[in-house]
C-alpha cells in the first residue's frame, strides 16, 4: 500500500505484487517468485504467471484483481545474490464500479546493490466521504475521482539491512463530489496535478516480508510537491513506519507497528494522510496529519489454517470532516487465515474488525501488516 491516498487505492488494490517494495538480499521480490510453488491457485506457462486475487473492503467495496507477471531469467550467480527482476500487470474490478488498471516493474542488478521500481496506471474510482459540512456531520458525499499515475524509485544499498533510494511521482486526477464540498485545508479542485521529488531511507531484517515470523522493518520517506516541477500546488509529506515481529512459539507470532503521517500546504485531498486501520473506510478519516499503533497475535492451527486477534488506534488532526479529529480512533478485530502458497507463505485472509462507529470484513491476500 504508499502513504499518499491516491496511490494507496491505485496501487494496493490493483496488484498485491506490487504492494510492498521493501526486500532485502535473495528474499522474495515485490513480486514474490512464486514459479516454484505448487498451487491451484495460479495459471503459469514458463517464466509467466497470471493469479486472481479476492478483495473486499469498506473503502472499494467486494470484487477481484486479475494480476500477472514476468520474471526474467538469472544465472546461477545472479540466484544466489539477488530476487529475479519481474515486470507484472493487473486489473481492478469491484461492484461499487471502481476501476483500476497498472504496469510496474521491479529490477536489480550490481548484487542487489541497486534495485529500481517504476509504475504507471490509470484509475476510476467510486468513493465514499464522510461530509465536512458541520451541519450536515456524518452525511454520506460520493467522491469521484478518475486519473493516472506515474511512481519510479532508485534504491541503494547503504550497509547491512539499510537502502536509500530517490523517487518520482506523478499524479494526474480529475475528482467531483455530490452533493459538492467545501474546505479551507484541502484542495478539492476538479482537476488537480501532483508532480513532486523525495527521498526515503529503509531498514529491512524481516525473515520473509508477505508473511513475517521475525525480524523487523523501519522507513521514512519525505516527498516534495512543487509548482516548479509541474504540480498545481505546493506541498510536502512525511511518512514513518515501524514494526517488529516475535516468534513467541512454533506456531505463535506477535506483530506491532507504529505508523505517523504529516503533510503541510495545498495537500490535494486525495493524498491526505489516513488512518491505516481496519474496521471502517480509510475515506472516513483523512488529515493532514495522521498517526496509529495496533499489535496482532497470529497462531497457525495447523499447516495451512490459522487465527489472529488484533487490537490498535489511530489518531487524525485537521480531519477533512471533523468527525473524531483529535479524538482516539480504535480498531480491534479477528480474522481467519489459509495459506495459499506455503513456500512464500502467502495467506488469504478474512478478518472482521470494529471501531467505534462502524465494523466491516476485510478479505485481501497477503498480512494487513
Amino acid at each position: 500500500m504508499r502513504t499518499h491516498t491516491l496511490v494507496f487505492l491505485l496501487v494496493l488494490f490493483t496488484t498485491f505484487a506490487f504492494a510492498d517494495e521493501s526486500r532485502t538480499d535473495t528474499r522474495p521480490s515485490i513480486a514474490p517468485d512464486i514459479r516454484e510453488d505448487e498451487s491451484k491457485l495460479k495459471q503459469q506457462k514458463g517464466n509467466f504467471v497470471a493469479v486472481p486475487i479476492p478483495i473486499s473492503n469498506p473503502t472499494l467495496g467486494t470484487g477481484l484483481v486479475a494480476g500477472a507477471a514476468y520474471f526474467y531469467k538469472q544465472t546461477e550467480e545472479q540466484k544466489k545474490v539477488q530476487p529475479a527482476s519481474v515486470t507484472g500487470a493487473g486489473g481492478l474490478y469491484t461492484d461499487n464500479d471502481s476501476k483500476a488498471f497498472a504496469i510496474g516493474h521491479q529490477g536489480y542488478w550490481s548484487k542487489n546493490r541497486w534495485r529500481v521500481t517504476s509504475a504507471i496506471g490509470a484509475a476510476d474510482l467510486r468513493l465514499s466521504l464522510l461530509s465536512s459540512d458541520q451541519t450536515l456531520s456524518g452525511r454520506s458525499v460520493d467522491w469521484r475521482i478518475n486519473g493516472g499515475f506515474l511512481f519510479a524509485k532508485l534504491s541503494r544499498k547503504l550497509a547491512g539491512h539499510w537502502y536509500g533510494g530517490l523517487n518520482l511521482r506523478v499524479v494526474d486526477a480529475d475528482q467531483t463530489f455530490e452533493p459538492s464540498e467545501a474546505s479551507p485545508g484541502f484542495d478539492l479542485g476538479n482537476h488537480v496535478r501532483s508532480a513532486g521529488i523525495g527521498a526515503s531511507a529503509e531498514y529491512d531484517a524481516r525473515d520473509m516480508p508477505m508473511n513475517t515470523y521475525s525480524g523487523r522493518y523501519f522507513k521514512i520517506d519525505a516527498l516534495f510537491n512543487d509548482e516548479s516541477l509541474g504540480s498545481d500546488k505546493t506541498y510536502q509529506s512525511y511518512s514513518l513506519a515501524y514494526r517488529s515481529y516475535h516468534e513467541l512459539a512454533d506456531s505463535l507470532v506477535l506483530a506491532w507497528e507504529v505508523q505517523g503521517c504529516k503533510k503541510g500546504g495545498a495537500i490535494p485531498l486525495w493524498d491526505a494522510c489516513m488512518i491505516k486501520l481496519r474496521g471502517f473506510s480509510v475515506t472516513d478519516y483523512l488529515g493532514s496529519e495522521t498517526a496509529s499503533g495496533q499489535v496482532e497475535a497470529r497462531w497457525r492451527m495447523s499447516e495451512r489454517w490459522g487465527l489472529v486477534g488484533f487490537a490498535g488506534t489511530g489518531y487524525v488532526g485537521n480531519s477533512f470532516s471533523g468527525i473524531r479529529d483529535g479524538d482516539p480512533v480504535p480498531s480491534y478485530g479477528a480474522g481467519i487465515r489459509f495459506m495459499v502458497l506455503k513456500a512464500k507463505r502467502i495467506n488469504l485472509r478474512v478478518d472482521y474488525a470494529r471501531s467505534k462507529d462502524s465494523d466491516a470484513i476485510h478479505v485481501a491476500v497477503g498480512e494487513a501488516f
